[in-house]
């Protein structure tokens, strides 16, 4: 487990932690795992997957769309999808996918995405077609709220920071991958 997503700079020397073969990037909704997708995989060497881009495919419809029309249908299918995926791969996750499905992640590399939570609302705030998770509220208090109960959930999640898988990656150049 992570102290936050920072924490970088104490990997234990004599344990490191392997790396398994399917590597899912996690975290909050506009932190870029979509964004990071292709340059982890230029820098592992393998092959990647956006589960959003997985869904809609699969759905025949936009995230946005599917989300609004039935958000337990829309988890249900980010479950199939994950699951479909075979490694060795880097897999792009939805922002809610590490609080929702971290039972999907023991077997595999989860790599926490930091963002703070200045970066996150103004994010949110300045892209309006991303679906609304609590439409009850205002947007403000929707941003605040969803992003401290994720940071708890997170912070209880068994995850990589960012900075240490790429740091593992290299040391590693992928003799560690299955």
């Amino acid at each position: 487990m992570t102290s936050g997503p920072w924490a970088s700079a104490t990997l234990e020397a004599a344990n490191p932690r392997p790396l398994r073969s399917l590597v899912a990037l996690v975290g909050h909704r506009g932190a870029g795992k979509s964004r990071l997708l292709p340059l982890v995989c230029r820098w592992t060497g393998l092959p990647g997957a956006d589960l959003d881009r997985l869904i809609e495919q699969d759905a025949g419809q936009d995230l946005v769309s599917f989300f609004n029309t039935d958000p337990a249908a829309f988890r249900a299918a980010e479950r199939r999808a994950f699951a479909s995926i075979g490694g060795p791969a880097i897999v792009a996750t939805g922002g809610g996918f590490l609080s929702l499905h971290a039972d999907l992640l023991r077997d595999h590399t989860a790599v926490l995405v930091p963002i703070t939570f200045e970066t996150y609302r103004a994010r949110l705030l300045g892209d309006a077609s991303r679906p609304r998770l609590r439409p009850e509220l205002s947007r403000e208090e929707e941003i605040a709220q969803v992003y401290a109960e994720r940071e708890e959930r997170h912070a209880a999640a068994d995850t990589i920071p960012l900075l240490d898988f790429l740091h593992l990656s290299a040391a590693s150049h992928r003799a560690q991958w299955p």
